[in-house]
């Protein structure tokens, strides 16, 4: 019987080994592509960075992106989050990184860590921590001690976090790829030879922690063997690695553009970006990544730039919410199904390109008989559609577009022809539902507290000479106070004419108030292109003594560029006064100021809500600077994605339930300039090229996490640097307007019916679909159908010369009531209103 026992015991022992050991994959790369236990692959990868979301939102981003054909999640890894005191680590909430990696790992999907760990991503301070800045002797980025030992400690702590936790595929985990710096080559001739040894020393370093995968430097061509040196941008269809035995690689594919506030809304069209994707894989590339997949919301104060907004929802597939952004995710999910459709040829060979016409490409993948596998055909000019004879056959290619041919016979996708449903969102706004506390007096919800002007608190500190704000804040603060006592005489030459009395002040950013004598007298703002202040302030003063205070404030840290960690913030002068009238000046700038880092309210913790010095009056003050407001709500009903409308405050940040939502500035509006009521995805792409919401506010509407909030006694907390009216800000739904389609005859049928055989692309045709968005919803209403020469957008189709008079009953039939319908776009549908002219259907529809 002891035999037994212990034999038995020997088996499981055996077994759980085999079964551990089974689990992990050996990671490898080629010249064509990442190798996966001895497999090429065709990646498809999107970035998702786990602090811009919440644990709550995690599942569904990641199934979603798995829904939409990923194979790869990619996340920087950001260091100041992690590290905000030396010594002292977080990776909690929304900074759990390991929980993030391993809900990835549950969904079947791979992950690629970019520890970096500088990682720009308009991140505050590019994502190092402010303590390292100072170290004594310290120089960022370089080949410099104090710096390279800190940087490997991080990222040493980062692979040891993951390989405690079995997470490297080599262990049987999810993560395949690692990366070290980050588009050091855009700026490393600025460090000179030391940039050289610096690249050297960083990718030894790497390898050194030995994690059984591959690692890669994103625009780094004198990247290091073994290291993968891959592409960033819109387009890197030209790319070619630094060796032939590595593979093309995509890290940052940038599926729209971030917004600063002050600037307008930048977009990128789903067929340009698709058109991008489907060059890479067409001139050999095997990995891709979507920079953003999700963007998420800059919460807290993460904001780099300076002066990037709240949201990064990047126009992104899925939104700054989570939701679908539709056609864009539905489009590209049908280019990765037909990508895929053509991976064995795609991993097999390199492509054969020849070029039939000016701007026109095709790419042949042959098999290794020499016959052709699969085919990309590229119209790469922007003008006219052309026809292209290829293996014996003719396709009409529109303008900027490329067909792929997984068969070299048959089109199963054009990146030009989108056959996925549009859906326009609309937010649903709503006043708070404010439950007023019984201590409060009638008639008030809110409560509030003064912020003082200038010193209010017992660490302040006087030193001659005008500070600079990054050195004297560490940070901890966008705020710091400038302040100063100063004698007019009576017989002074200011006091003339006060009026003609100027306050001159120089910042290096990003803005700044200016009190005289309590009272706000002006302010001013750099943007993202100049943070740099500037301004000349009328003012009054009075004989004797008047204090001047000066609040500078910082918008987010600089993130990107070479030495952009000495880029300095505040007011650095000089601040003169000048009498405009007899030309008298000054120079208050080598005078001893007194510092204030940080506001008195945030000593308090004002943001928390629980303070006891809040005050309700039945009349609530107004459009007055510094002042913190508190109320408590109901979160809206229902499940949909919530965000609060900002109109009528100014400038500031908001909590709710002591939750940092982020800095809020609805009254700086963008240009009335750059933008277009259409944008023609035909042409390069720039982030300046598709803009839309000129001269509106930059961001009026803010994300706040369901999971955030309670269904009742909900706290939000405003603090308000300008001045604002609370009493207006309301609750916006982001829910579904309306869901559209236009499909012509001349589309792809979709590529989930797609068959190799012939018979079934004959009998097959082109066919419109759509489908509710939101579980438990079913199509209601068709508000607009037409099927002969429609034209116009979602929201805005009108009918041709011909319609055919049977299309309402019949969409109405096939979809009133459903979750989701098909529709097949031909004549056997729908009869011919027109002979011999090219249809098509479009159809409107809303869903409850």
């Amino acid at each position: 019987m002891r035999s037994k026992e212990i034999l038995l015991l020997v088996l499981c022992c055996v077994f759980g080994f085999l079964a551990t050991t089974s689990l992990a994959a050996n990671v490898t790369y080629d010249h064509r592509a990442v190798v996966i236990d001895g497999r090429r692959r065709v990646l498809i990868s999107g970035s998702i960075h786990y602090p811009r979301s919440t644990p709550e939102m995690w599942p569904d981003l990641i199934q979603k992106s798995k829904d939409g054909g990923l194979d790869v999640i990619e996340t920087y890894v950001f260091w100041n989050v992690h590290e905000p005191v030396r010594n002292q680590y977080d990776f909690e909430g929304r900074y759990d990184l390991v929980k993030f990696v391993k809900l990835v790992a549950e969904a079947g999907l791979y992950v690629h860590l970019r520890i970096g760990p500088y990682v720009c991503a308009e991140w505050n301070y590019g994502g190092f921590p402010l303590w390292l800045h100072f170290i004594p002797g310290i120089e960022f980025r370089t080949d410099n001690e104090p710096f390279k030992a800190e940087m490997q400690r991080f990222t040493a702590k980062i692979v040891d976090m993951m390989k405690h936790e079995k997470l490297y595929a080599s262990q049987g985990g999810p993560i395949i790829l690692s990366q070290i710096e980050n588009e050091y080559g855009n700026i490393d001739s600025a460090y000179g030879a030391a940039a050289k040894s610096y690249i050297k020393w960083a990718a030894g370093m790497a390898l050194s922690l030995d994690t059984g995968v591959p690692w890669v430097m994103c625009q780094q061509s004198d990247a290091p063997d073994p290291i993968i040196n891959t592409c960033n941008g819109f387009y890197c269809d030209q790319f070619t690695p630094n060796s032939n035995k590595k593979p093309k690689m995509w890290t940052e594919n940038w599926s729209g553009w971030f917004l600063a506030f002050g600037g307008a809304v930048p977009y990128r069209p789903v067929e340009d970006l698709a058109f991008a994707v489907a060059r890479f894989f067409q001139r050999g590339g095997t990995f891709q990544n979507y920079y953003m997949y999700h963007g998420g919301t800059n919460f807290g104060r993460t904001t780099g730039g300076p002066f990037i907004s709240t949201s990064y929802d990047y126009d992104a597939p899925l939104d700054e919410y989570g939701l679908l952004r539709q056609p864009k995710w539905g489009h590209l999910r049908d280019l990765h199904r037909a990508i895929k459709l053509c991976e064995k040829a795609l991993v097999a060979t390199d492509p054969t390109i020849t070029s039939p016409g000016p701007n026109l490409e095709v790419a042949v993948y042959k098999t290794g008989s020499g016959s052709c596998a699969a085919a990309f055909l590229a119209n790469t000019g922007t003008g006219s559609d052309v026809t292209v004879n290829f293996n014996g056959n003719s396709y009409v290619l529109p303008a900027w577009s490329v067909s792929i041919l997984p068969d070299c016979k048959n089109v199963v996708f054009n990146t030009a022809k989108i056959n996925s449903l549009t859906v326009m969102p609309s937010f649903m706004r709503q006043f708070l539902q404010v439950l007023a506390d019984s201590s409060e007096v009638v008639g008030s919800s809110w409560s509030y507290i003064n912020e003082p002007v200038g010193i209010s608190k017992n660490d302040a500190f006087t030193k001659p000479g005008l500070l600079e704000q990054i050195n004297t804040t560490a940070d901890q603060s966008d705020y710091l106070w400038y302040s100063l006592s100063t004698d007019v005489k009576a017989d002074e030459p200011f006091l003339g004419d006060g009026s003609q009395t100027v306050l001159h002040v120089q910042s290096l950013g990003h803005a700044l108030h200016a009190f005289i004598n309590g009272k706000l007298a002006g302010s001013g703002k750099g943007s993202s292109s100049d943070a740099k202040v500037a301004v000349d302030i009328p003012v009054t003063l009075v004989a004797g003594k008047n204090t001047i205070d000066l609040l500078s404030l910082t918008v987010g840290l600089q993130n990107y560029g070479a030495f952009y960690d000495k880029t300095g913030a505040g007011i650095t002068g000089p601040v003169q006064l000048k009498g405009m009238k007899n030309g008298t000046t000054i120079d208050l700038s080598s005078q001893q100021w007194t510092y204030q880092v940080g506001l008195k309210g945030e000593a308090l913790s004002l943001s928390s809500g629980s303070s006891p010095q809040w005050t309700s009056t039945s009349t609530l003050p107004k459009q007055q600077p510094l002042i913190w407001y508190k109320t408590t709500f109901e979160a809206p009903a229902g499940n949909e994605p919530v965000a609060i409308d900002f109109t009528g405050m100014g400038k500031g940040e908001a909590w709710v339930n002591g939750q940092s939502i982020g800095r809020y500035w609805p009254t700086y509006l963008a240009s009335n300039k750059g933008c277009t009521d259409s944008c023609n995805y035909r042409g390069g792409y720039n982030s300046n090229k598709c803009l839309k919401d000129c001269g509106k506010p930059s961001q009026l509407l803010y994300h706040v996490p369901r999971s955030w909030m309670k269904a009742s006694g909900n706290t939000l907390v405003l603090f308000e640097e300008m001045g604002g009216d609370p009493t207006g800000i309301a609750f916006a739904t982001k829910q579904v307007g309306s869901l559209c389609s236009h499909v012509t005859e001349s589309h792809p049928l979709p590529v989930d019916m797609w068959s190799s055989d012939s018979k079934i692309h004959t009998k097959s045709g082109p066919t419109l679909s759509l489908e509710c968005p939101f579980p438990n919803q079913v199509i209601s209403k068709i508000k607009f159908v037409s099927y002969g020469t429609p034209s116009g957008t979602c929201g805005s189709f009108s009918r041709g010369r011909c319609s055919s008079s049977r299309a309402l009953s019949i969409v109405e039939k096939a979809c009133i009531g459903s979750k989701s319908c098909s529709i097949g776009v031909s004549t056997n549908t729908f009869g011919d209103p027109c002979k011999g002219v090219m249809k098509s259907l479009a159809v409107e529809a809303s869903c409850t």
